[in-house]
């Protein structure tokens, strides 16, 4: 599915903000994450490194939960 049928509900970015998930909801009312990451000296911005995007869920409460449970730090953000 491309990624312009997607939007962006919201970003949490991990302390330091080097790496990011985004919570977002696609064209068909599925919703989906996806795992970022940014160094400082790469000038292309934000890179996909979780390739969770496949993943769909009925609503953003389970989205989130998974997204907890699969990205090691964003439970201790949120």
């Amino acid at each position: 599915m491309p990624r312009k049928k997607w939007v962006v509900e919201s970003s949490i970015e991990a302390p330091g903000g080097h790496v990011c998930v985004d919570i977002f909801r696609r064209w068909d009312e599925s919703w989906g994450f996806e795992e970022y990451r940014r160094d400082p000296e790469d000038p292309h911005g934000w890179r996909q490194i979780g390739y969770h995007d496949h993943r769909m869920f009925p609503d953003r409460a389970a989205c989130l939960s998974a997204a907890c449970e699969s990205v090691s730090w964003l439970s201790e953000v949120i």
